[in-house]
């Protein structure tokens, strides 16, 4: 089973590198052919036009589309393969939270494309996903039998999974976000109008911030029953506080303060680049969390 499951790893990179490509050969295609139409307008005299968004080249973005899902099936395969084979819940070390976090940001994606039926957030979410994956490479993947304070299943899937969608949620309103600076004025024929990117990345963060606090009281109850307290200030520990006040300052300026725009754009980026800093510190300050 662990072997099948690293077989489902390889074809989800794959999956996702394909996808990215299709999406960038769509982008590509349309800046091309928006080129040749202004040419061809001014080399005949006339009024300098572009091509229509429904003119857009959508072969690639199709294919894109049909090989995220097929990414997003065979990562689902992988964890469920891994956690027949390990007897828990497949989050217990970086390797396995890696994968599982890449999982969370393409059902995210997903959720999205499907409800906005716009694809092109992917261009964004993709390569974070990709970059996990491959970062999963380069770390262990055997079977390791779990350190005592991880050995609470139901505590390990119910913590670690609520992280994996509150992380899948801020790298897609991350990737909304950066679309929405990228996009100015509405030119591009392939992005999503700003607006509907700004709902986009706020309804995502609505998404995230739920669960991210219910991670952090879930790891709570769970610090206390493994080392007997609740909070320890931990690097980690510190890291995902620091990380609910940034989304907290941001939830707070959009609703009190009327933010919209550039500046909830800015500081959405600011909350996703407090994710990663919460992901990855323990592998620099160690603390208790280090086994991971």
């Amino acid at each position: 089973m662990l072997r099948l499951s690293q077989y489902c790893v390889f074809a989800g990179i794959v999956a996702v590198a394909a996808a990215l490509t299709s999406y960038v050969l769509a982008f590509a295609s349309d800046r091309v052919a928006r080129a040749h139409t202004v040419f061809a307008a001014e080399s005949s005299g006339g009024t300098v036009t572009t091509i229509a968004a429904g003119e857009a080249p959508r072969g690639a973005a199709a294919f894109g589309t049909l090989t995220t899902w097929l990414s997003l099936g065979f990562l689902s395969a992988a964890l469920v393969f891994r956690a027949i084979a390990t007897g828990h819940g497949p989050f217990a070390n970086m390797y396995e939270f890696s994968v599982a976090f890449a999982w969370g940001a393409l059902v995210i994606n997903a959720y999205f494309m499907r409800r906005y039926r716009q694809w092109a957030v992917g261009v964004i979410v993709l390569p974070v996903a990709l970059g996990l994956l491959l970062y999963s490479t380069t770390v262990s993947s055997a079977d390791e039998p779990l350190v005592p304070a991880l050995q609470n299943n139901l505590l390990l899937t119910a913590h670690v999974a609520t992280a994996v969608v509150a992380y899948g949620a801020f790298a897609v309103g991350f990737a909304a976000a950066v679309l929405y600076l990228l996009n100015r004025e509405d030119r591009g024929s392939l992005l999503p109008k700003r607006q509907l990117l700004d709902d986009l990345s706020y309804r995502a963060a609505l998404i995230g911030f739920p669960f991210l606090t219910l991670t952090i009281v879930l790891g709570a109850i769970w610090a206390d029953i493994a080392w007997g307290k609740y909070w320890s200030w931990d690097p980690k520990e510190s890291a995902s506080l620091v990380t609910w006040v940034v989304c907290c300052a941001y939830l707070h300026a959009r609703a009190a303060r009327g933010w919209r725009g550039q500046r909830a754009a800015v500081l959405l980026i600011a909350v996703f680049a407090a994710v990663l800093f919460c992901y990855y510190g323990n592998l620099f300050f160690g603390g208790l969390h280090s086994y991971g």
